[in-house]
Parts: C-alpha cells; sequence; structure tokens
C-alpha cells in the first residue's frame, strides 16, 4: 500500500485576524452543518482508497476547533470509514484559545485526534489585540492547562514576529513565557504583510519604505527583525528544542510527520474548501487537484470537478529542491538521481556552485542544505531553483 497523508480544511472563524489571507471566513451553524455534510460527501466519493495507507491527519483552516465536537466526530468516521488509517497516525488539529472547552478536548482524544496545535501568536495582550485575535494569554493558558488534562502529551504552539510595534525584548517575553509550558513543538513565523489583508492597507506604505531599507514608524527595522530570528533559535536551542526546519523547532520525537510529509513530496489528498492534493499517477507523473474557492460552488458539489495541474519532470524537480531545502537536512543528492535520473549538478549545478560561493548552500554527507545565512535568505535561495 501506498503512504498517504491526509487534509481537512476547515475554513470557519469566530473572526477574521488583521493579518490572514487564508481561506476562511466567519459563518453561522446552518453553514457550518452544510459545509460538514459536503466534506464528508467528499471524503466518501475520494477513488481508490483501498490502495493507500494514511500515515497523517492534519485539521487546518481557518479555526477547526470552532465546531462542535459531535461534528468533527461525524468527519474523523468519515475518514476511518474510508481510509485504512495506521495506528501509529499522527493526527492533529488546529485549536485556537476561546474555542475549546474540557469535554469538548476529551473528546478529541478518544476520537483519535493525538496531537494539537494552539493558535497563541504572542504572550501580550495588546499584541493579540492589535492582531485581532479574540483571545487573550489568559485564554491560552487555560486552553493549555485543559489539553494538557485531556491527555494531550504532543502540542505545538504557534507564534508570530516582527509584529507592528513588536520590540525584541517583547518577543522575547513571549518565547519565555511558552517555553515555561514545555510544548512538544513551537512554529515560529514572521509577518509577512499580504495583499488584501487589513494589515496591507494599514501598512502598506512602512512594508515599501522598510524594502528600501528606510526605517518605518511602527514595524519592527530589519535589524530588529533579524535579532527576533537569532534569539528565536538561542533560546529554543537552551531549551531543547531543535530546528528541523526554516519555522519549526520540535523536542527530539516531536517533529510534525505531516509537514515532514509534505515538505518532502509524499502524496496527500486534501478534502474542503481550496484544499489541495498532489497524487503519483502510472508512468511516474504526478498531478495536482485543487477544490473551488467559493462557498456555494464548493457545497453544491463543486469538489467533484477539481482543477487539475499535470507537474512536469521540471516541476516536479523545482518542488523537490525549494520544498526539501526547507528541511535543515536538506535534500539527499542520491534521491535526486533515484527519481528524476540524473544527478542534482547536471540540472541544477550552476546554481548550486553560485549559492555555495555566496555562502548561503553548504554540502556534505550526500546532502546539500542551506547555511545559517541561507536560512535567512532562503526566498532568494529558492527562486534561483525555478526552472
Amino acid at each position: 500500500m501506498r503512504n498517504l497523508e491526509l487534509y481537512v480544511h476547515i475554513p470557519f472563524c469566530i473572526r477574521k485576524c488583521a493579518y490572514c489571507d487564508f481561506l476562511s471566513m466567519s459563518a453561522g451553524r446552518d453553514l457550518q452543518r452544510q459545509y460538514i455534510e459536503a466534506l464528508k460527501k467528499e471524503i466518501r466519493a475520494f477513488p481508490n482508497a483501498e490502495q493507500y495507507c494514511v500515515s497523517t491527519v492534519f485539521f487546518g483552516g481557518g479555526t477547526p476547533s470552532i465546531l462542535p465536537w459531535e461534528w468533527t466526530g461525524d468527519v474523523m468516521d468519515a475518514l476511518q470509514s474510508k481510509f485504512s488509517i495506521a495506528p501509529d497516525a499522527e493526527i492533529s488539529l488546529e485549536c485556537n484559545p476561546k474555542t475549546a472547552d474540557e469535554e469538548k478536548l476529551r473528546a478529541y482524544r478518544s476520537m483519535g485526534i493525538n496531537r494539537l496545535s494552539i493558535g497563541l501568536q504572542s504572550a501580550h495582550d495588546a499584541e493579540l489585540a492589535m492582531l485581532g485575535r479574540v483571545h487573550t494569554r489568559d485564554d491560552f493558558e487555560q486552553t493549555w492547562r485543559m489539553a494538557r488534562a485531556a491527555g494531550f502529551a504532543n502540542i505545538n504552539v504557534d507564534l508570530m514576529s516582527a509584529l507592528p510595534g513588536q520590540t525584541a525584548e517583547s518577543w522575547k517575553n513571549t518565547l519565555e513565557c511558552v517555553l515555561s509550558f514545555g510544548p512538544e513543538h513551537i512554529s515560529a513565523y514572521s509577518l509577512i504583510i499580504e495583499e488584501g489583508t487589513p494589515f496591507y492597507e494599514m501598512y502598506r506604505e512602512e512594508e515599501e519604505q522598510r524594502s528600501r531599507g528606510e526605517i518605518p514608524e511602527h514595524l519592527p527595522s530589519e535589524e530588529e527583525e533579524r535579532r527576533m530570528y537569532e534569539m528565536t533559535g538561542e533560546l529554543l536551542s537552551q531549551a531543547g528544542m531543535h530546528r528541523y526546519e526554516i519555522s519549526n523547532y520540535a523536542r527530539t520525537g516531536y517533529e510534525c510527520r505531516h509537514n515532514i510529509g509534505y515538505w518532502k513530496r509524499t502524496e496527500y489528498a486534501g478534502f474542503g474548501l481550496g484544499a489541495a492534493s498532489l497524487l503519483a499517477q502510472q508512468g511516474g507523473g504526478e498531478n495536482r487537484f485543487t477544490n473551488p474557492v467559493r462557498m456555494q460552488e464548493y457545497l453544491s458539489g463543486g469538489w467533484r470537478e477539481k482543477e487539475e495541474l499535470v507537474l512536469g519532470r521540471n516541476d516536479q524537480m523545482e518542488e523537490f529542491l525549494f520544498l526539501g531545502l526547507r528541511m535543515m537536512e536538506g535534500i539527499k543528492e542520491s534521491e535526486f538521481v533515484r527519481k528524476f535520473g540524473k544527478t542534482v549538478d547536471e540540472v541544477y549545478g550552476e546554481v548550486i556552485e553560485r549559492q555555495m560561493a555566496n555562502g548561503l548552500l553548504a554540502r556534505g554527507g550526500g546532502r546539500i542544505f542551506l547555511t545559517p545565512e541561507g536560512i535567512h535568505l532562503s526566498n532568494t535561495v529558492m527562486a534561483e531553483f525555478l526552472l
């Protein structure tokens, strides 16, 4: 049987955050219920499920924990009825403070969900309010205690740096606060101001100033942002967490298996609004399928007519490099040869030599990986591998 990962998109939130450009929205219970029914139909219609063994399941959003736990259980039942899910499968669910109680968290554990990802972002209430979050630090602490009491022994906390008005000191306080709880995993992202969000309109001029090397009024300077980035690695390393991907840190054995599978291009099936799938085809080809992004289209069965993209050889090689290089271990040169019948130097030799000369890539032990400076400039490095 082939290994398969499953992603389930729950697009609903209490309120959309000011920085968010994800496919998410607020909605009443009637629409949420209609969505769950459509989601179950899509799961049941997945073809050739008997060919796969599911190694990970990830409920993302939006805010999956906004749903009544019984509805989440209905989706889990549909997945378990359709797929062969490995006994040791990692089953994750994103949970925001203020959207879960003791009953809901215990129900998650009883239905097989064994990993929780709590979206904190900041331990400072003023920063949370500025981001448009609906919770406080106290709400996070209460959710954390309830999650541990419910039996969750694998918890991630999402954090965000380089926020408007944030300082290196306030970021350090956030890291120290979260580390005091002893999480197994931390995802630490730097704010990106995306077009179409309220933040884009509020801080567009300052983002342009920063791109010109000027010091904006509210956004951290490039020097401050670099200090936050370095501080993250230092404090988390001291606390026994190792960096295994550009934005992810874990205690040994608690790396997110679902995300690692994505970066290593394991086959995955996505269910829900806008969800994507990557499935291998006979003869070595790969196809990406994407669901419609309009709610009414999805509810009326639009998931049956997924947008399909055939990935050519160049597409596959590009993704192998720019996804694999996100991992601290980098890409395995022998794996490139096995997949594509060529050495990585035959395809990318000039790019690799140039980036090594620039001090952004390194080579050793049959692998190619980013240097510390390359990690900081990863977007620039990745762009070089587009054929």
